[in-house]
């Protein structure tokens, strides 16, 4: 049975606060609470009801589903108010049949800074020596600074709380790939796979590389037993982990799906819905490995009694693309139900509520947006319908065009809000002299409120659709410098200049920044939420 778990919900909504600069009286008024329960609610001695939860979450945007953990978890305790954990207290209960990690640390590479990476060097870092390896050194200079390249609150945190002294983690950054790799004891990839339109693949170079520079610099080590074990968090096609065991004559590759959020992947690796390590089934001492790996995530983790499954790599690979593929189509059916509500004049959030209080649906992952985009799900749904090419299928096409379908028509109402051509209009003079006039902008590139990733965010592909009908377009995105240029696209850091110069202004996520010019804000973001 799951349980609110006051620790974390007094931590999330301190860390939360004081990023956005707030206090406690500040945030009292915006929520409707008693500054005084607020107060006890941060030093854990006050539970808040449903509605002062929902509000909170609503004010500090988290997900309030996040704080309810199994009653045997444990909860994480790094406030102020709390103590740390000891090492014993942060040891998980592993799987039966999972063998518990040797009592000496082991020597773990992780090929990779990103959210995958560098959530997983600093989970392992806890109780191993772990050296991160990227190929930008200002990244690197960062880690070993324990500053965090990217935006992960509980990254964070952990590096935040390691270079002041009162957590320990065992981490450094190198660029020296080779060294890295040379001693170590497992190498996990988390290198790109970005999606090849023109293969209908997923590019895995990127993997492979790393796979052949680990073998290269431990070539010198004994028998196999003693080389690397090498782990591919990846995204990866339906097969090819056995395809390059193959293909290298090598049988020391085992792949683990990750099943992470962007800007909350520490978080899921400390609170794991379950671990899948897959391996080479005709081996036991790929199995062995396997089993040793998943005690390794245990170990870091905070929950226990962690779901664990071991099955064949493929299977696993598998698993994979059709988690997120679901994740899509959920997205794809809330995002249609919002363009069915949008032209009929309905209230989508009430009826996203109707539906949703069915506990077959659940009442998550349905905030209406842009369409889905991101590291995974765009590239995941292609690669999974490109291996569906010799096998009848109709759900998986639909799901890749629903999200074509939904940029489509969020660009179309845009253009329309904004005075200029619809998708079905035709040619027209007046509305060729207008064009010059109308200066759509947009509101940060990110997926997501509290990133600094846009990569394949969905909005970029409604504002490429909507320059493609001659409108002008601007962009407000911090994470780029001002002045520069995003595929064509000027970009405008001055926020009240911003505002001022933008007839019309699309926000894949709302942000109070923008209370004062709501009136031309166009988003679909129904419960200011991800």
């Amino acid at each position: 049975m799951k349980k609110l778990s006051l620790p974390l919900l007094a931590d999330t909504v301190i860390t939360r606060r004081k990023g956005l600069k707030m206090t406690q009286t500040e945030l009292a008024k915006r929520t409707g609470m008693n500054r005084s329960m607020l107060s006890k609610l941060e030093t854990q001695e006050y539970t808040p009801s449903i509605a002062q939860l929902q509000a909170l979450a609503e004010v500090l945007c988290f997900e309030p589903t996040d704080l309810f953990i199994d009653e045997e978890d444990k909860p994480v305790t790094t406030t102020a108010s709390t103590t740390e954990h000891s090492a014993d207290e942060t040891t998980s209960t592993t799987a039966e049949g999972t063998h518990q990690p040797g009592s000496a640390p082991y020597k773990i590479a992780v090929a990779g800074t990103g959210y995958v990476g560098l959530s997983l060097a600093v989970l392992l870092s806890q109780h191993n020596d772990v050296t991160a390896v990227d190929i930008v050194p200002e990244k690197v200079e960062k880690l070993n600074n324990y500053e965090s390249p990217i935006r992960d609150e509980y990254i964070e945190k952990f590096l935040r709380e390691a270079k002041k002294g009162t957590r320990k983690l065992s981490l450094k950054a190198t660029t020296d790939a080779a060294e890295a790799y040379k001693e170590a004891d497992f190498v996990i990839v988390a290198a790109p796979t970005n999606y090849d339109p023109k293969k209908n693949f997923f590019d895995c170079s990127a993997v492979e590389s790393v796979i052949k520079l680990v073998m290269e610099s431990a070539k010198d080590r004994a028998p196999e037993e003693d080389q690397p074990t090498i782990i591919i968090k990846s995204t990866i096609p339906v097969g090819y982990t056995r395809h390059i065991r193959e293909k290298l004559g090598i049988d020391n590759i085992l792949f683990s799906p990750e099943f992470l959020r962007e800007s909350k992947a520490l978080y899921d690796n400390l609170y794991p819905s379950r671990i899948i390590v897959g391996y080479d089934e005709t081996s036991d001492y790929s199995r062995e490995k396997a089993h040793i790996f998943a005690a390794l995530l245990q170990q870091g983790a905070y929950k226990q009694n962690i779901e664990t499954l071991f099955m064949g790599s493929t299977e696993a690979e598998a698993t994979k693309l059709f988690v997120n593929t679901y994740l899509a189509l959920r997205v794809s059916y809330f995002n249609e139900l919002d363009t069915y509500a949008e032209i009929k004049g309905l209230n989508t959030a009430q009826i996203i509520k109707g539906v949703c209080l069915d506990p077959r649906v659940g009442d998550y992952y349905n905030n209406p947006s842009f369409g889905y985009g991101g590291y995974c799900l765009p590239k995941d749904t292609k690669q999974l319908l490109a291996n569906y090419q010799d096998v009848p299928e109709n759900l998986i096409e639909a799901i890749v065009q629903a999200n074509r379908t939904r940029k489509d028509f969020i660009a179309d109402r845009v253009l329309e809000i904004a005075g200029t051509y619809g998708n079905s209009e035709s040619y027209s003079s007046d509305k060729e002299r207008q064009q010059k006039d109308i200066i759509v902008g947009v509101y940060r590139l990110t997926m997501k409120a509290n990133s600094d990733n846009f990569r394949q965010s969905s909005i970029q592909g409604v504002m490429k659709r909507i320059k493609a009908k001659g409108a002008t377009v601007v962009i407000y995105e911090p994470t780029l410098e001002n002045g520069s240029t995003f595929f064509g696209s000027k970009v405008v850091n001055n926020l009240k200049k911003f505002k001022n110069m933008c007839g019309c202004i699309i926000a894949n996520r709302y942000d109070p920044a923008l209370d004062d010019v709501k009136d031309k804000v166009y988003t679909r973001d129904i419960f200011r939420r991800d």
